[in-house]
């Protein structure tokens, strides 16, 4: 039994993320979360809010509540969204926690003694009518490299360009607007990130197995300009991780907190930590720390491309820099940008689908597959509803829907409720046995690879494999002429059944719970296609299960394109 340690991009704090947020880094994290599961292996599946910094207070301030009420509402309602989405975390933890409190102040401390953290004396954005400094993302401004002109202070979301608030073209505080910046001198402490490039890139280049996305983000940040700089783990701020050294304060930083990219991936071993303090787990540091059994874990994670910098360079260089045996990942899977119908998804103008609107229109398995299906991971990828539409309807509705329904309706009325006795499997189904057996051990291939395009096609050509056998067996015509060869093609198709749920449950794991229930049996990984096939022997009885998926008309999708077109860009 292998062991699997599997994190997602934490969403921050500041709203409900909508559809493009889900495909980059939960959802496809859930679904290879499910597989290892599924195959008998161990899993412990890590996600959680991201709660300090801008984002936060600036949330907050926009609501009227103070940040930690904020928070915890928040996380309470990311939660549930999740969970609405068969989103099957371990645990979902909080980067404003006790422990995450602990640990960041902690890796300061180490990263300190190991002289890598230094004292560095700046000028920073002052507003004089906020009467503040301002943190990175509290400015804006016109990005200098591609033109953008609502870069933040910090990096343009644009083209990813790391920047300084003094790099960006007519700046402007978020908070009051006000143009009336200046600068002045402030003190912070830096990670010495440069100290650590040559480890970092020997670390990297030993990864041959990345998805090309993700090494050619960390190699541009590695070399771009004059290579890996040093950067600021400290802000003028008031919610956040104090600064400490361990449990030691450090003089000269009272005030100040841990910069929230700093604290927030070493939210993934405080979240394994929140785990064990919550009775979910005995043991965290098996998990984490390779001289407590660590070293046999594979450690996977999942994120969007902007997320990639930070998870190859920063966070390693926190890990490696403490000198300390914390396990390190092991495969990064990243993914590009989903768009929303011909633009971009935008809270502000109200424009795509957010998580919760999705849930509220239909049920999470329809989201799910469309999502994984078109993920977007050789390109950016687009949302829209006619192909959400056709996509629902062919594959969920007209393909796997559609064989269960006639299989479990045509034996109801010819057989009963109960898989049929009598023939015996002909040169037909031997065919699919070893179609299936072929395509199986392909998507299995995928699944471990983390092609998630590629394991949904497989999955789609298992179901239509069953449709293909159900037309060329034709049992409601066998039936005139020989009722038990009828019975041995429906006592198969119904076998069929149980094995595409266990396949489909990474992906649709609400349908597949439906689907085991009804033929009233476990799921159970199948090795051998042929015995997998014959799960449910003569007699074993089952229910005809409500319809699996309804199709969308073209007037409810007609409804949803208009009522989720927001403002054009």
């Amino acid at each position: 039994m292998a062991r699997h340690l599997i994190t997602s991009a934490i969403p921050y704090i500041n709203g409900i993320k909508h559809l493009g947020n889900l495909v980059g880094s939960q959802l496809p994290a859930d679904l290879f979360a499910r597989y290892q599961r599924g195959r008998g292996h161990e899993v412990l599946f890590l996600c959680a809010t991201d709660e300090h910094g801008t984002p936060a207070e600036l949330a907050a301030a926009k609501a009227g509540k103070p940040v930690a009420e904020y928070c915890a509402e928040m996380h309470e309602v990311q939660a549930r969204i999740a969970d609405g989405f068969g989103l099957s975390f371990d645990h979902f933890g909080r980067s404003s926690s006790p422990e995450n409190h602990k640990l960041t102040q902690h890796f300061a401390g180490k990263l300190y003694e190991n002289g890598l953290v230094r004292e560095v004396s700046e000028t920073q954005m002052y507003s004089q009518a906020d009467g503040r400094f301002l943190p990175d993302r509290y400015i804006e401004g016109t990005c200098p490299n591609c033109g953008f002109e609502s870069a933040r202070g910090d990096q343009c979301d644009n083209c990813t360009k790391q920047l300084d608030p003094v790099d960006l073209i007519n700046p402007h505080s978020t908070i009051s607007g006000a143009t009336d910046l200046e600068m002045r001198e402030t003190k912070h402490l830096y990670l010495c990130q440069s100290q650590m490039k040559d480890q970092l890139e020997a670390w990297i280049d030993s990864k041959t197995d990345w998805p090309i996305l993700t090494t050619s983000i960390a190699k541009k940040w590695l070399n771009d300009g004059d290579g890996l700089q040093d950067r600021g783990i400290t802000r003028d701020l008031d919610w956040g991780i104090p600064v400490k050294r361990g449990d030691e304060d450090w003089p000269g930083m009272e005030g100040k907190v841990f910069y929230v990219w700093f604290d927030a991936p070493i939210e993934y071993i405080a979240c394994a930590q929140e785990w064990v303090n919550e009775g979910k787990g005995d043991d965290w540091a098996r998990w984490w720390r390779t001289d407590k059994g660590a070293e046999d874990v594979t450690y996977t994670q999942f994120m969007g491309k902007d997320n990639v910098p930070f998870h190859t360079l920063s966070f390693p260089a926190t890990i490696l820099g403490s000198g300390e045996p914390w396990k390190l990942v092991d495969y990064i899977k990243s993914f590009n940008y989903l768009n929303y119908d011909g633009g971009q998804f935008s809270t502000s103008r109200g424009r795509g689908v957010f998580m919760d609107q999705a849930l509220d229109i239909l049920p999470a398995d329809y989201w799910r597959w469309w999502l994984l299906s078109h993920a977007p991971e050789s390109s950016d990828a687009e949302f829209t509803w006619e192909n959400f539409q056709a996509s629902v309807n062919k594959d969920l509705a007209d393909v796997l829907g559609n064989f269960v329904s006639r299989v479990t309706k045509f034996c109801r009325s010819k057989f009963g409720e109960e898989v049929p006795e009598g023939g015996a499997w002909g040169t037909q189904e031997t065919a699919v046995i070893d179609e299936l057996t072929t395509r199986i051990r392909a998507y299995e291939g995928h699944m471990e690879s983390m092609d998630v395009r590629k394991s949904a096609a497989e999955l789609r050509a298992i179901w239509v494999a069953g449709n293909e056998y159900l037309q060329e067996a034709a049992p409601w015509a066998t039936f005139k002429e020989d009722p038990e060869r009828a019975a041995a093609q429906i006592r198969f198709a119904l076998n069929l059944i149980p094995l595409y749920a266990v396949l489909s449950a990474p992906f649709i794991p609400f349908t597949a719970e439906t689907m085991l229930d009804a033929m009233k049996v476990d799921a159970e990984w199948p090795g051998d296609v042929a015995q997998a096939l014959e799960r449910m022997p003569a007699g074993h009885a089952f229910t005809v299960p409500d319809n699996l998926f309804a199709k969308i008309s073209d007037d409810a999708r007609e409804d949803w394109q208009q009522r989720f077109a927001g403002t054009r860009d």
